[in-house]
Order: structure tokens, then C-alpha cells, then sequence
């Protein structure tokens, strides 16, 4: 007679967990061979559920593409938010390169991402509010720094300037991290920063030597 197995075969989820599964399970596919591993195969094989699963939550492909992309700002964002944050200026520059966001994986998911906006409808829409929001919340900080020091500066502009900046750092030590350290890319938002601020106090050594954390191999 043969045991039948202990437990049931298969497990039932929330639709909010198994929502969630996919899309964490869409960031590994990414994060393992870019968009063109973003495939429907490639996401329900990683997340352990069934084609019409992606469909059922978002209504399509390219929607959980935008569900992402979300959630990756949603991280990114967080790192700002933290309480124990570094303030103004200062922290601004430091969550940028957090390795809980700058690493590896998430600088190959942030340029899979980035190539794909102009081409889909749902992420382009997801960027603008996010990256407007972005903005806000950097041109925000300028302008307290600034008030601070007693300077007069276009935080709106300047904070257009410094996001356009650290991502452009981002993406030069993701395509090559033996041309543009990770130091030398967070040294140039400070030098921009310091020029129109002043100077700005850096992390002590070993908070530095935390936040750097291990070497990215690749966002």
C-alpha cells in the first residue's frame, strides 16, 4: 500500500503573498539575465506558480513589469525614510549608495528597467509619478540644507541635476565598476553638491567602509 505524503501537495497563498511572490520572483529573473529573461516562463518557473497567475494579478505582462518598478522605488525610497538616516545633504548622498540599494543585483535591475521605459506604456507612466516624487523629496532636503547654511540655491533645479548625476554614476559603475568605483562615484555627488553648499561632513572611516560594503560585480 503506498503512504500518501504528509501534508498537502500544494500550498495556498493570499493574493496579496502570491502577488507579491511574483514580483520578487520577476526581480531575480531580472537581476539574473535582464529584461530578456523577463519572460513568463522564466517568472512563474522562479516563483513556482501557473501562467495565468500573472494575468489574474495584473492583467498582463508588462503591468507586472510596472508592479516591479514600483516596488523597486518603494525600496529605494525607504532607504531615504529611515529614521536613522545621516541628515540633509549628507544623507541624501549615503542612501544613494546603502548597499541594501546600490549592489550587484539592483544596479542590473535598475538598467534592465531604464532600457525598457521608452518602449512600455505602464512603466513609463509608473516612472513619471515616481520620479516626480523623487525629485520632491530631494529638491525638499536641498532646500532646508540650503536655508541652513544661509545659501540661495534653484533646489528643484539642483535636484534634477543630483538624481540625473547619481544614476548617471550608477549606471557607469554597473557597466564597468573597474572604471568608476564605487568611492569615486560617491565622491562626485559630494564634490556637486559641495559647490553650490559648502562643505559637507563625511561619514566617519568606518561608517563609510559599512555603507560601501562588498564590491559590485556588475544595476
Amino acid at each position: 500500500m503506498t503512504k500518501k505524503p504528509d501534508g498537502p501537495r500544494f500550498r495556498r497563498y493570499s493574493s496579496e503573498t502570491r502577488g507579491a511572490m511574483l514580483i520578487e520572483a520577476a526581480l531575480v529573473c531580472l537581476a539574473r539575465g535582464g529584461i530578456t529573461a523577463f519572460t513568463v516562463d522564466n517568472i512563474c518557473r522562479e516563483a513556482k506558480a501557473s501562467r495565468g497567475l500573472i494575468t489574474h494579478h495584473f492583467g498582463s505582462k508588462d503591468a507586472l513589469l510596472a508592479a516591479v518598478y514600483a516596488t523597486m522605488y518603494d525600496r529605494f525610497t525607504a532607504v531615504f525614510d529611515e529614521g536613522d538616516r545621516l541628515p540633509g545633504a549628507v544623507g541624501l548622498i549615503e542612501a544613494n549608495f546603502d548597499p541594501a540599494v546600490f549592489n550587484p543585483e539592483s544596479l542590473k535591475i535598475w538598467l534592465a528597467l531604464w532600457g525598457e521605459i521608452a518602449n512600455n506604456e505602464d512603466l513609463r507612466a509608473v516612472h513619471r509619478q515616481r520620479y516626480q516624487d523623487l525629485l520632491d523629496q530631494v529638491a525638499r532636503t536641498l532646500a532646508e540644507e540650503a536655508a541652513a547654511r544661509g545659501k540661495t540655491i534653484d533646489a528643484r533645479s539642483v535636484a534634477v541635476q543630483f538624481v540625473a548625476l547619481s544614476d548617471g554614476v550608477w549606471v557607469e559603475n554597473g557597466i564597468d565598476p573597474t572604471m568608476l568605483s564605487r568611492e569615486a562615484a560617491r565622491e562626485s555627488c559630494y564634490a556637486f553638491l559641495e559647490n553650490l553648499l559648502g562643505a559637507l561632513a563625511r561619514p566617519a572611516a568606518a561608517s563609510i567602509a559599512e555603507i560601501g560594503g562588498p564590491g559590485p560585480s556588475s544595476d
